[in-house]
């Protein structure tokens, strides 16, 4: 049963167990990635504990740490529902363009369909750091550009260990 907590008239927090989650583990994967998560159509909570566990099968990354979870109000689009939001703690080999492809995967696989900006969704997942790796492409820029002004980063983001 998650709990709940209120931070604001509009910032909630949940956690329940695997969020937030660590695990100190030894790993051979030369990377670490934050990826930040987040989902507001459907059951967003279960679909975090099924990605949890789909990750945990996916011998190309380890999972390290999950923060809490935070409801909070959309940004861009505001014509839809509240966001649940995330941080998830990778471990992996992949390099950033290739661990792009295989999160881009994991979205569809949970029914993520893209339609425009901001769109709602059913899971999304934001590359916002890889290591401390600096990148400007089309398809992927490290880190996160917005990472610094989104509660929905900073909140999850402020209980890590990172």
């Amino acid at each position: 049963m998650p709990l709940k907590r209120s931070l604001s008239q509009t910032l909630s927090v949940y956690s329940s167990e695997h969020f937030p989650w660590f695990k100190k583990q030894t790993s051979q994967h030369r990377h670490q990635v934050v990826v930040g998560v987040g989902g507001n159509i459907g059951d967003v909570k279960r679909r975090f504990e099924h990605l949890f566990f789909e990750i945990q099968r996916d011998r190309r990354v380890v999972l390290t740490q999950t923060s809490l979870i935070l409801k909070n109000p959309p940004f861009g689009f505001s014509e839809q529902e509240d966001f649940l939001n995330t941080i998830i703690v990778i471990k992996t080999s992949m390099n950033a363009k290739v661990f792009l492809a295989f999160l881009m995967r994991l979205e569809k696989k949970f029914g993520r369909k893209r339609s425009f900006a901001n769109a709602p969704r059913t899971l999304d997942l934001d590359i916002i750091f890889f290591d401390n790796l600096v990148m400007n492409t089309d398809k992927l820029t490290l880190p996160h550009p917005a990472w610094m002004e989104r509660e929905s980063v900073l909140i999850p983001l402020s209980g890590l260990h990172l």
